[in-house]
């Protein structure tokens, strides 16, 4: 059992039993778990709760990068859970790989696909996502198709806000609780972009240059052939000072971007969805 390390509130106290309480009286459950911190936490309680009649399953694309991989496998052995790894195949469809502004739907529809028949070919009988409070009144089209496929958010469920799931992760010890959100690289794209393997590659290879420097958080949006470099407010004077610009840029455009540029307003979750 996960055991408390530091003091919770009475109201995410409470969370925290109920949701328990719900692993605890299911028969088993197979978790959706891309390694996020949301994920993770619902990994980490239905393990806590059924031991090995609960597994952990990822979606692997060209949509999910290497590195998040890895940590998602990392965290997994760090749980005690079973992993699993499947591969889906949304770019193969138009409805995803068109970027329409529902391509979530398309995302979550494929994943779950493969979740439910996994999960009911090994005997698991639910299936869970870690969908949270606050992810409801977001613009998150997947919701629906997870729900069409008779997907379970139990942190939904017993109202878990994502200040909840940090301050509950780390009061439980785990050491990915401040780990910062990771969506999908395909939310690099303005709708209506085209979304291609070698397009994503381009994204995460540029994401991956400005992660060897100090910078906590780095989105790079795909506009055609520019990229614009989105960077917490408050660290643009550490970027300016640490990076190189003319390495930077060539480094890029030999990624394929024909033109750079930083976002001064800073980063924004899920700002091209304006």
């Amino acid at each position: 059992m996960f055991y408390k390390l530091e003091i919770l509130s009475h109201e995410q106290s409470e969370k925290l039993k109920e949701i328990r309480n719900f692993f605890k009286n299911l028969n088993s459950v197979c978790v959706a778990y891309s390694g996020g911190v949301d994920s993770t936490l619902v990994a980490s309680l239905a393990f806590e709760q059924l031991g090995s009649k609960a597994i952990a399953i990822t979606g692997v694309s060209p949509a999910l990068t290497k590195t998040l991989l890895e940590e998602a496998k990392t965290q997994a052995r760090w749980i005690g859970i079973q992993h699993l790894e499947i591969e889906t195949s949304e770019l193969d469809q138009s409805s995803y790989s068109e970027n329409p502004k529902n391509r979530c739907f398309a995302c979550k529809k494929e994943l779950h696909k493969h979740t439910t028949f996994l999960s009911k070919k090994l005997n698991y009988k639910i299936v869970c996502d870690g969908v949270n409070l606050d992810d409801l009144d977001d613009y998150r089209p997947g919701i629906q198709a997870a729900k069409e496929a008779g997907v379970l958010s139990p942190l939904a469920l017993f109202k878990f806000t994502k200040k909840d799931i940090r301050d509950i992760s780390k009061a439980l010890g785990f050491p990915w609780w401040d780990k910062p959100a990771q969506p999908c690289l395909s939310s690099r794209f303005p709708y209506g972009n085209q979304i291609t393997n070698e397009r994503l590659n381009m994204v995460e290879k540029a994401e991956e240059y400005i992660k060897k420097g100090s910078i906590s958080e780095v989105r790079v949006r795909c506009h055609g052939a520019t990229a614009r470099i989105e960077i917490p407010k408050n660290e643009l004077q550490i970027f300016c000072k640490e990076y190189d610009f003319n390495e930077l840029v060539n480094y890029f455009s030999n990624l394929g971007f024909n033109c750079t540029s930083l976002d001064l307003e800073g980063l924004i979750s899920g700002k091209l969805n304006r």
